[in-house]
């Protein structure tokens, strides 16, 4: 199974170039359809905007499907200050501490604009001391517009309002050595791990056992997800997805990751066994690991009442949701281990 890392990391840098915060996920779309084409894929957009590739297989009832979400975490506008500067409201489950000095842009209908997120308090030379004791939280930062905005009726004049969708700077390093760091490897990194393993397996030239269909799901960080994109013929679902890497936590940044446990419960032991088993045929390295704050495209396709069972394929990610770090070791791993299961016997 040959899987092009040049291609992988290329399309990671691409995606991380698209700014695509839950609610504004059409350049993602773009970009995924258009790869799709290029690798001779058929697939149909959703009305919610997921969507759904299909790699033909003899097995067509009991099917599968394997997610990867296009949205990311952002910010959107809920009010503007008496002094022109804007408050704002998280979109998906994240500290402000890690929005505090982001650069971003702010979308509006008919133009951007750029800006920097700050705590309310952040001029050392006014307010000393106070700086640091002010409260880490959603209410305490503001958006400073870069534009001549010194009041409420100035911003609106420029056409900012509740709503405007924010977007904060991907910050992308890609390091010799293989570690790589930015703001939305989650689930950017993902996507680019199945699109890469979608590549190889087009590459064999050979029909698949099962029918398998690639999602990729543009809400997952508001927990929509894949509540309505698997067809009643997917009998397996499996996330491919960030997993973890702190203390106490089992996943690495040089494997892939095989999820048992997260906040919705327990993942399917039969496809949990299948995929070890992948794992060890094909000298995969892997860790088994569980997740307590965690939640992936499965829970909201179960939730939904579909009758499936779930996997989860991490790769290992540091300080998820904030300031990201992963490895290109377990981009790989990951990427290989999705391949292999796509040609996997019933």
């Amino acid at each position: 199974m040959n899987i092009d890392q040049t291609y992988l990391v290329e399309q990671l840098k691409a995606m991380l170039a698209i700014p695509s915060p839950v609610g504004m996920v059409g350049g993602m779309c773009h970009h995924v359809c258009g790869e799709l084409e290029k690798l001779g894929v058929n697939w149909q957009q959703q009305r919610r905007g997921s969507i759904v590739a299909t790699l033909d297989g003899e097995q067509k009832k009991s099917d599968r499907a394997i997610s990867a979400h296009l949205d990311t975490l952002g910010a959107m506008v809920v009010g503007i200050k008496p002094n022109g500067r804007l408050k704002i409201r998280p979109l998906g489950h994240w500290s402000s501490r890690f929005a505090e000095g982001a650069r971003v842009t702010i979308h509006t209908k008919n133009t951007n604009f750029r800006g920097s997120i700050l705590p309310e308090k952040s001029a050392g030379h006014v307010f000393n001391e106070e700086i640091d004791s002010q409260s880490v939280n959603w209410h305490t930062v503001e958006l400073r517009v870069d534009a001549s905005c010194g009041s409420d009726q100035e911003a609106r004049k420029l056409g900012l309002d509740v709503g405007n969708i924010v977007a904060l700077d991907a910050e992308s390093e890609f390091l010799p050595n293989g570690y790589i760091c930015s703001r939305y490897l989650d689930d950017k990194a993902g996507v680019a791990c199945l699109l890469a393993a979608i590549k190889a397996v087009k590459e064999l030239n050979q029909r698949l056992a099962v029918e398998c269909h690639p999602i990729f799901s543009v809400a997952e960080e508001t927990g929509c997800g894949c509540s309505h994109a698997p067809d009643a013929d997917v009998g397996e679902l499996i996330a491919v997805d960030i997993g973890p890497v702190a203390t106490g936590q089992n996943s690495s940044e040089h494997t892939v990751n095989l999820g048992v446990l997260d906040t919705s419960g327990i993942y399917d032991r039969s496809l949990l066994n299948k995929l070890e088993g992948l794992c060890v045929k094909n000298a995969i390295p892997y860790k088994f690991d569980s997740y307590p704050f965690y939640r992936s495209d499965t829970h909201s396709a179960q939730v939904a009442g579909l009758d499936l069972v779930n996997g989860l394929i991490a790769f290992g990610t540091e300080s998820t949701h904030g300031y990201e770090r992963t490895h290109i070791d377990s981009l790989m791993a990951t990427a290989t281990l999705i391949a292999h299961y796509m040609v996997s016997e019933a």
